[in-house]
């Protein structure tokens, strides 16, 4: 799958003048080195090591019927002329156009991602400035004879959709997370791979063979509208409807939406901000001067108490 491409003065005396401007120097080239330190520390991050496996991906979803019954119309008659691609063939539910993809090697690490996701959707409204971005598909192509894809038409939504997509890497890139290689952007609709399933080159199935689509290699499938982008997981279970585990959802353009849609965004905003919240009181806890205090607070409290039962104490015998 080819990736997206890939990115006071103070109101001092004259006297402190020569002072404070050294200060300031001083300070501003120690800014400038930190500056420095921490680009190159994103840098590292962005290159993709030898053993980089992405692992998450940022999906456009496409849901019009008339696309994806095209595309099962598409699937059935190239297994009617060979019954083996079954299994290389992209399941129900499972369309969508890829944005980015990128690593994310644990829960802080998606939740850095659900964060820039969720920085995205300004970005995108900008991009649009108020109108619908439709995207039509026709044709088919394939990437080196082993990834089937519908093709989206030419136009200048293909220009904005590549914006789209060269702002999210910029974006997922400052917050540190590893996204794939640059190359260009080519969006597309995968309808079958052959590396779902390897058994077929044993079985002498090398390529997709061109006749096998032939007859729908102009073929008009409709138009899909881009009104949300999803952070989902390559390897975690899809769901109930074929989709992939979707860690967050952002909802953008002028479609109009369904109350469920509003509701996951705004519930995913506010687990974002409970867990924010969370993390804060853990590292909070975990710090010495907090420990301490608390061993304080529990050791005087002790005291206090066992003091209070001698004085009790005490004081019934007095009585007695």
């Amino acid at each position: 799958m080819p990736f997206a491409t890939v990115d006071i003065q103070d109101d001092c005396g004259s006297y402190l003048f020569p002072l404070v401007t050294d200060v300031r120097q001083a300070n501003s080239k120690r800014s400038k080195e930190n500056e420095g330190i921490k680009n190159e520390h994103i840098k590292k991050r962005k290159k993709p090591s030898k053993d980089y496996q992405p692992n998450y991906f940022l999906s456009v979803p496409i849901i019009n019927k008339k696309i994806t019954a095209g595309i099962k119309v598409l699937q059935n008659t190239i297994l009617q002329q060979d019954k083996r691609l079954a299994k290389a063939m992209v399941g129900d539910g499972s369309f969508h156009i890829t944005l980015l993809v990128m690593q994310l090697l644990n829960e802080d690490e998606v939740n850095t991602g659900t964060d820039a996701l969720l920085e995205l959707k300004p970005f995108i409204e900008e991009i649009l400035q108020g109108r619908h971005l439709t995207l039509p598909f026709q044709g088919i192509d394939t990437f080196r004879s082993q990834v089937g894809f519908v093709k989206l038409a030419d136009g200048d939504h293909v220009n904005t959709l590549t914006e789209i997509a060269e702002t999210a890497q910029r974006i997922f890139q400052e917050k540190g997370i590893l996204v794939g290689e640059s190359r260009s952007f080519k969006p597309h609709l995968t309808f079958m791979k052959l590396s779902k399933a390897p058994v077929l080159r044993k079985q002498g199935v090398k390529k997709i063979e061109p006749e096998l689509y032939e007859q729908f290699i102009d073929h008009r499938f409709g138009e899909e509208i881009l009104y949300r982008v999803d952070l989902c997981s390559m390897l975690k279970k899809k769901q109930s409807n074929g989709y992939y585990h979707c860690e967050a959802s952002i909802v953008v353009g002028k479609k109009p939406v369904g109350i469920q849609d509003l509701i996951n965004e705004a519930l995913q905003r506010e687990r974002m901000e409970l867990k924010s919240k969370v993390k804060q009181i853990k590292e909070l806890l975990l710090k010495p001067e907090t420990q301490a205090m608390i061993r304080k607070e529990l050791f005087e409290g002790r005291v206090l108490n066992d003091g209070n039962h001698t004085s009790d104490a005490d004081s019934s015998m007095t009585l007695l």
